[in-house]
C-alpha cells in the first residue's frame, strides 16, 4: 500500500530574536441602547467645574487612551504581517534546494517543473547499498519507492500565519529533502532480497599440506543485515545521500576461528615434522613427513580442526616397506573340469584393520612416542564357496549348438569368444551381457579378421562369425525360460541358424542379454567341438518352455543383380526374403509366466554379376555445320 513519505513538515519556531505577534481579539460591536426620557432635575447652585488633570479618576482615563492607540498599532501591524505572509505564499523562499536542485525564488508552478528536470533521471537511476564488504542494487521502483515533485513544492509554499515562514523568505532557505511516496509491500520485499544479497558468509580457517609442508588458510568474519535496516536506508536516504547507502551490519564469526586454525597449524607442522615408525610382528615400517602429510586432512569438528589419517593410505605405505605381511584373498568362482562346474578360490588372505591402523598411527603421529604397533588381520574374500554353493548350480538346464564354416579365422574368433564367456556367473536378478562378456573386440583381445554383415554385405571385419555365438547364446536363455533384455536378427537369412530365433552383435550398437528371473544362478559354458559351436547353460530347472514358429509368408526371391561398378566382386544369390514369427510360452509348474512373440521380416541376399562398364561412343561432328549434333 502506498503512503506518502517526508511531505513537507509543520513551519518551525520563529527563529530567536523574532518577536512573536499575537493580533488582539476584537469584541463585535454592541446595538445602541435607547436613552432613557429626561427628568427634570432640581434647581441647584452654580458649582465651578474642576480641572480634568486633578480629578481623581484622570490617571484612568490616560491608560484607556494609551491602550486604544497600541491596540490600534497593533491591528495595523497585524494587518501589515498577514499581508506579506499572503505575498510570499505562492512562492519558494529564496535560496530554498531540494536535493541539490535550486528552487528558491520560484513561484509553485515553476519550482515543480524545476523539480521534474533536476530529479527525474536521478530517480529512475539505480539504488546502490553498501554493508560492511558487500554491495547490492535495487531499481527505486523496484522497491516502491516514488518522488512527488508537487507534494515537496507544497511543503515549501501556501499561506501560513507562521513567522518562521515569513523569516525563510526574509533571510533564506536551505536544502531540504523531497517528498516521496512508497510501497510498503514492495519495499519490504525488495529489503528482504537485499538483505540475502548483503549477507556475507565467513570464511572458516583451515589447514592442510602442500609439497609435504604445513599451510593454512586464514579465518575471516562474515557479515549480516536485516531487512527492517535495508529499507530504513533506502527509505532514508533515497535522492538525499550521495554515493552508496550505507547499511549497518553485524559481523558473524565463523566456525572455525583463527585461534583455533593457528593451534591446528601446530599441530600439522608436529605431524610432519618427524617420521612415524610402524611395527608389525617383526617388521618395521618407517612412515616419512611426507608420506603422512599425504594421508591426513584435518577436519571441522565442534569449531575445531581436527586431523583424519586415511587408513587405506596408510596400508598402502606399510604394505610397500614391508615383505609377506599381506596377502589378497582369492575369490570363489565357477571353473569348468571335465565339462562340469566346480568351485576353486575362496580362500581368506591378510591384511590390517584399517581403522585400528589409521588410530595407531595418528595416536603416534601427533604425540611424543612416534611409535604405531599394529597387528595383521584375516582379510575373507568378497564371494565364498558357501556363497557359491547356495546358488544351486548343478545341471544343464539349456544348450544350443550351431554347425560352423570352413573360415579357419572366423572359427578362431568363435574359439576366443567361447573361452571368454565360459564361467560366466549370472546371479539371480542379473542382466547377462554378451558384448560385456567379450570385453573389447580388438585384436589385441584376439579377434582377427573374418567376414561379417555390413550394411546388409559381406565384408571383413575384426570378430566376424560372433554373430553365430549371439545366435546360440540368444537360444541358451530362451529356452532356460529366461527374460529376453536385447536381441536382434540378421538382415538376410542365415540357413545355419533357426529362421527367426537367431541374433547379432554390433560392438556399440547391438547387444544381446537376458534376464536371469530365476532364483538360482546360471553359469555359461561355452565351447567349439565336433565342427560345430556348443553353448550350455548350467542352473536348476525351474521353467518349462514351450516354442512354436509361424510359416514363412511374404516370400520375395533373391535375384542375382548386374553391376558395372569399379571393383565389383561377383557372389552368388542367397536365400529368399520373408517374413516369420517365433513365439514361445514359459511356465513355472502350470503358472504362464511369460508368453511372447517376434516377428521378422529378411530381405533378399541378392547376389552380383560384374559386367565390364559400356563403351563411351564420341558424337559425330555435325555434317552440315549447324549446331544440333549428329544422331
Amino acid at each position: 500500500m502506498s503512503e506518502p513519505a517526508n511531505r513537507a513538515a509543520p513551519q518551525p519556531a520563529a527563529p530567536s530574536g523574532v518577536p512573536t505577534l499575537a493580533l488582539p481579539a476584537v469584541a463585535p460591536p454592541q446595538p445602541a441602547q435607547p436613552a432613557p426620557p429626561a427628568q427634570p432635575e432640581p434647581a441647584a447652585e452654580p458649582t465651578p467645574l474642576p480641572d480634568a488633570e486633578t480629578t481623581p479618576d484622570a490617571p484612568r482615563r490616560r491608560g484607556r487612551r494609551a491602550l486604544l492607540w497600541s491596540a490600534a498599532g497593533v491591528v495595523a501591524l497585524g494587518g501589515a504581517y498577514a499581508g506579506a505572509q499572503w505575498y510570499v505564499a505562492d512562492r519558494v523562499p529564496t535560496g530554498t534546494s531540494v536535493a541539490g536542485v535550486a528552487v528558491g525564488g520560484k513561484l509553485h508552478h515553476e519550482a515543480v517543473a524545476a523539480l521534474d528536470a533536476g530529479l527525474t533521471e536521478r530517480a529512475g537511476e539505480h539504488l546502490t547499498l553498501a554493508a560492511a564488504t558487500a554491495t547490492a542494487e535495487v531499481h527505486p521502483s523496484d522497491a516502491g519507492l516514488a518522488l512527488d515533485t508537487t507534494g515537496t513544492v507544497d511543503g515549501l509554499t501556501g499561506f501560513s500565519l507562521h513567522p518562521a515562514r515569513l523569516w525563510a523568505h526574509l533571510s533564506g532557505g536551505s536544502d531540504v529533502a523531497p517528498a516521496i511516496t512508497v510501497d510498503r509491500d514492495a519495499l519490504d520485499a525488495a529489503a528482504a532480497g537485499l538483505a540475502e544479497k548483503l549477507h556475507v558468509e565467513p570464511v572458516d580457517g583451515s589447514v592442510g599440506f602442500a609439497e609435504g609442508a604445513a599451510v593454512t588458510t586464514p579465518a575471516t568474519a562474515g557479515s549480516s543485515v536485516t531487512a527492517d535496516d535495508v529499507a530504513a536506508a533506502i527509505e532514508a536516504g533515497w535522492l538525499r545521500a550521495a554515493g552508496p547507502l550505507g547499511v549497518p551490519s553485524e559481523q558473524v564469526e565463523p566456525e572455525i576461528t583463527q585461534e583455533a586454525t593457528d593451534a591446528a597449524y601446530a599441530l600439522a607442522q608436529h605431524i610432519a615434522g618427524s617420521p612415524v615408525t610402524v611395527e608389525v610382528g617383526s617388521q618395521t615400517a618407517e612412515l616419512p613427513g611426507s608420506v603422512l602429510a599425504s594421508a591426513v586432512s584435518f577436519e571441522a569438528v565442534e569449531g575445531e580442526l581436527v586431523p583424519s589419517f586415511d587408513g587405506d593410505a596408510i596400508r598402502a605405505a606399510v604394505a610397500e616397506r614391508t615383505s609377506g605381511l599381506l596377502a589378497n584373498p582369492v575369490e570363489a568362482r565357477f571353473q569348468f573340469v571335465e565339462g562340469r562346474p566346480q568351485i576353486t578360490g575362496g580362500t581368506p588372505g591378510t591384511t590390517f584393520d584399517t581403522a585400528q591402523l589409521a588410530a595407531a598411527v595418528h595416536d603416534a603421529a601427533v604425540g611424543d612416542d612416534r611409535v604405531a604397533r599394529v597387528d595383521v588381520v584375516e582379510q575373507a574374500p568378497a564371494t565364498s564357496r558357501a556363497d557359491l554353493e547356495a546358488l544351486g548350480v548343478r545341471e544343464v538346464v539349456s544348450s544350443f549348438s550351431t554347425g560352423l564354416t570352413n573360415d579357419a579365422v572366423r572359427t578362431g574368433n568363435i574359439r576366443r569368444g567361447a573361452e571368454l564367456i565360459t564361467g560366466t556367473l549370472i546371479r539371480p536378478g542379473e542382466t547377462f551381457s554378451l558384448l560385456g562378456a567379450l570385453g573389447p573386440v580388438t585384436t589385441a583381445n584376439g579377434f582377427g579378421n573374418a567376414p561379417m554383415i555390413v550394411n546388409g554385405q559381406f565384408v571383413p571385419g575384426v570378430g566376424g562369425g560372433l554373430s553365430q555365438l549371439a545366435t546360440n547364446v540368444y537360444n541358451v536363455g530362451f529356452f532356460a525360460g529366461f527374460e529376453d533384455v536385447e536381441h536382434r536378427p540378421h538382415s538376410v537369412w542365415i540357413p545355419r541358424y533357426p529362421a527367426g530365433r537367431e541374433a547379432t552383435i554390433a560392438t556399440g550398437s547391438i547387444d544381446t542379454r537376458f534376464r536371469n528371473n530365476s532364483p538360482h544362478g546360471a553359469v555359461v559354458r561355452a565351447w567349439v567341438g565336433g565342427g560345430q559351436l556348443h553353448v550350455q547353460l548350467w542352473s536348476t530347472h525351474h521353467f518349462r518352455v514351450e516354442s512354436w514358429q509361424s510359416p514363412k509368408t511374404n516370400i520375395r526371391p533373391a535375384e542375382t543383380v548386374p553391376s558395372s561398378a569399379p571393383g565389383c566382386t561377383p557372389r552368388s544369390r542367397g536365400q529368399d526374403g520373408f517374413t516369420i514369427t517365433n513365439g514361445r510360452r514359459v511356465f513355472r509348474g502350470s503358472t504362464l509366466v511369460i508368453d511372447e512373440s517376434n516377428t521378422w521380416t529378411y530381405r533378399p541376399d541378392h547376389g552380383t554379376s560384374c559386367a565390364p562398364p559400356p563403351q563411351q561412343h564420341a558424337p559425330e561432328a555435325p555434317q552440315d555445320g549447324g549446331d544440333e549434333p549428329a544422331e
